[in-house]
This record gives structure tokens, C-alpha cells and sequence, in this order.
């Protein structure tokens, strides 16, 4: 595995290092004695999937928080997706910063969110499917989120969401 530094701290692009052979390909997706060797505690608690059928649906933005934060590594596992993270730390010397990658079941690429951290995504393909592993395990009654166009981030989207469900559309700003 290879674990690269995005400009928002804590926030890690993961890439697998896929074997091929004429089989096809055998990739390990995520074990803990690599992440804690590359200074990422994680050990997911919890697997979900988001299934989204149609091009340019939006999910997000995202988070928990304390004491009820998670920290999740997220994949495409059919299809692809613009993934984003934001950093909602104020004592973060990003504070209010974005980045993001293209997630997709062809390159096998996973973004590792951390706790205090707001995460969302817009499909680029029809029937992409999102994984995610969490820790600590999700807590109902407990999520957050701030809007997908708060000019405070100014996300620099591929596309205009084309679906997007009504709690997510009513996310105030971030200072709201």
C-alpha cells in the first residue's frame, strides 16, 4: 500500500499495490499493521455501502461531531466518483480547505478521512457504489453536515449535482 499526504492533514490518499496475473488481480484493500506503520491508527468497527444508480448524485457533506466523530477510509468498488474531504478544525492550519481525488473500481485509490473532518461525494458514472469502513462504529440521531456549495469551501465540482437528497440540499454554511 502506499500512503500519500493530501494538503489537508490527516486527510491520506491510499493506493493499493495490486498482484496480476492472468486471473485478473489480487489487491489488499486495507490492514491495520500498514496503516499504524504509515502513522494511521485505523481499525474499521464497522462496512457500509452507498449504491447510487444515477450519474451525478451528491452525498454530502458529512460528519459527526465529538464525542461521536469517526474516521473512515472510503472506496469506489463499481463505477466513479469525485470524492471530497473539508476540514472543519478551527485549530487546523487548514481549516476551511478542501481536496479531493477521483475514486473509481479501476484504480482502486481510497481517501482516509479523519475525525472533524466533513466527507461527500459526487458520481461521475451511473451505478457507482461507495464502500466505506468506520471507525468507531455510527451513531444515529448524531450526524452533521454543511452544504455542498457553501461558498466558505468553494468545492470546485466537476458537474452540478443532478440528484441529491433534501436533508443534504439543506445543510446550512459552514458559519450559518
Amino acid at each position: 500500500m502506499r500512503f500519500t499526504p493530501t494538503e489537508i492533514a490527516g486527510v491520506v490518499r491510499v493506493e493499493t499495490q495490486p498482484h496480476s496475473d492472468e486471473r485478473g488481480l489480487f489487491a489488499r484493500m486495507h490492514c491495520p499493521e500498514a496503516f499504524a506503520a504509515a502513522g494511521i491508527p485505523f481499525e474499521p468497527v464497522q462496512t457500509s455501502l452507498s449504491r447510487n444508480p444515477h450519474i451525478h448524485t451528491l452525498r454530502g457533506m458529512h460528519y459527526q461531531p465529538a464525542p461521536y466523530g469517526e474516521t473512515k477510509l472510503v472506496r469506489v468498488t463499481r463505477g466513479r466518483a469525485f470524492d471530497v474531504a473539508v476540514d472543519l478544525r478551527p485549530a487546523s492550519p487548514t481549516y476551511r480547505r478542501w481536496t479531493a481525488a477521483e475514486l473509481s473500481a479501476e484504480n482502486l485509490v481510497a481517501l482516509f478521512i479523519p475525525e472533524g473532518v466533513a466527507h461527500g461525494f459526487l458520481t461521475l458514472e451511473p451505478d457507482t457504489d461507495v464502500l466505506y469502513q468506520i471507525a468507531p462504529a455510527y451513531r444515529p440521531g448524531h450526524a452533521a453536515g454543511v452544504r455542498w456549495d457553501d461558498p466558505a469551501f468553494a468545492i470546485a465540482w466537476p458537474a452540478a449535482p443532478a440528484l441529491m437528497s433534501p436533508a443534504d440540499a439543506a445543510y446550512p454554511d459552514h458559519d450559518a
